[in-house]
């Protein structure tokens, strides 16, 4: 495996992850683990699995979830205008919706809130970035002729700041954190389909094409998250190269050197599997990804004790993403989210194929996070300050 194929794979990610567990048990980090608390956390997310799915049919934990807040499925709306379109050309056009989709998903800001018009109701965070980019897919904003249900590389590179303040209602008293940076990535998405080599008509729905061409109609999840990351690389900021290629969510620990995690990658690689299983195409070795290294996932350990600052002050400042501290709290959510998901499945009785950690973040962990944030602070906001973007978390 070449030093590009490791760092883009969640064999990484989970080497990584292991050796900040390791130094954080030799007191090397800024954490501190408390093995004790995980009995009692898991047992917290069996309790939020069963509330939440008491028949246990658990989906993977995607954006498609974000399209079905206050128990209307947007999904409906949209398979309802393409249901007479052969099963490939609807699984594009999904995928034109859920990829620049999962790319406005990063932290909206604690105030921020949509109101759709169709339901008369408000929604916030991931749930109103999510009902707020379907309204904008399906008006057609993505596309060269600014009305069709496709994304396209003309249409993307269209995008302006103006166009998402205006569909996700941002005034002064309604302000969306790193509205600048969303509109770059999508910016950056419309250049990237102009490799036609996986995006032949320029569109993120092409992907499929390229992949089916590749592997037929049973198609491994990690050559599905390979497919995310050559595809979508070129998108990310710029920070770490290798050999000239973007290595996206990955960042230099001043100890401890690369550590990857790739998270908006795999969440969005976990986005595309259900309009392939849809479009009649298996996909297999799901379980091989890893946990979503997030707020939500992260929150619940801290929330629970699992984790404690070394220093308390820590927890009352502020850190970028590149920070050491924000680089190993990262990196002990995906180590411990893998031990959880064990215990998780082991409780079910249940395999790690039969129910991946896809179900048990989407089942669990991540609503487990939201719940406890809700008990412990006014809003729900996280247990540490993260300076966001508006490209990561």
């Amino acid at each position: 495996m070449s030093d590009l194929d490791y760092i883009l794979s969640p064999v990484c990610v989970r080497d990584g992850a292991k050796k900040i567990f390791d130094e954080t048990l030799k007191g090397n980090t800024h954490f501190h683990y408390h093995e004790e608390k995980m009995g009692p956390t898991v047992d917290f997310v069996m309790q939020t699995i069963r509330e939440n799915y008491p028949d246990m049919n658990i989906p993977f934990h995607s954006r498609w979830g974000h399209f079905r807040p206050g128990n209307v499925d947007r999904s409906l709306w949209l398979k309802a205008k393409i249901k007479d379109l052969d099963p490939m050309e609807q699984a594009r056009i999904k995928w034109d919706l859920v990829i620049p989709s999962v790319l406005l998903d990063a932290g909206a800001g604690p105030t921020w809130k949509y109101h759709e018009k169709e339901t008369s109701r408000d929604y916030a965070r991931s749930e109103g970035l999510g009902v707020a980019s379907y309204h904008l897919f399906m008006s057609g904003a993505f596309s060269s002729d600014g009305k069709s249900l496709r994304s396209d590389a003309t249409g993307l590179s269209k995008v302006t700041p103006k166009l998402i303040e205006e569909y996700f209602q941002v005034t002064p008293n309604n302000p969306l954190v790193g509205v600048e940076g969303r509109t770059n990535l999508l910016k950056n998405l419309g250049r990237a389909l102009e490799n036609k080599t996986l995006f032949k008509d320029g569109r993120p729905g092409n992907l499929i094409d390229y992949l089916v061409a590749k592997h037929g109609k049973t198609i491994p999840a990690l050559a599905l998250l390979r497919g995310v990351l050559d595809g979508l690389g070129p998108i990310w900021p710029g920070r770490e190269t290798l050999n000239g290629v973007n290595l996206g969510d990955a960042w230099k620990h001043t100890k401890f050197g690369l550590v990857a995690f790739h998270k908006l990658s795999q969440w969005m690689t976990y986005s595309l599997v259900e309009p392939l299983l849809e479009a009649g195409i298996t996909v297999t070795g799901i379980e091989g990804l890893t946990g979503l290294p997030e707020y939500r996932n992260g929150g619940l350990l801290l929330d629970t004790g699992v984790l404690t600052f070394k220093n308390s002050k820590d927890g009352e400042a502020t850190w970028g993403p590149e920070s050491d501290l924000i680089i190993e709290w990262r990196a002990l959510t995906v180590f411990l989210l893998d031990k959880i998901g064990a215990e998780v499945q082991n409780r079910l009785g249940k395999t790690p194929a039969d129910f991946p950690l896809a179900k048990v973040l989407e089942g669990g962990t991540w609503w487990a996070g939201r719940k406890i944030a809700a008990q412990n602070r006014a809003g729900g906001t996280p247990p540490l300050n993260i300076k966001s973007d508006g490209t990561v978390f």
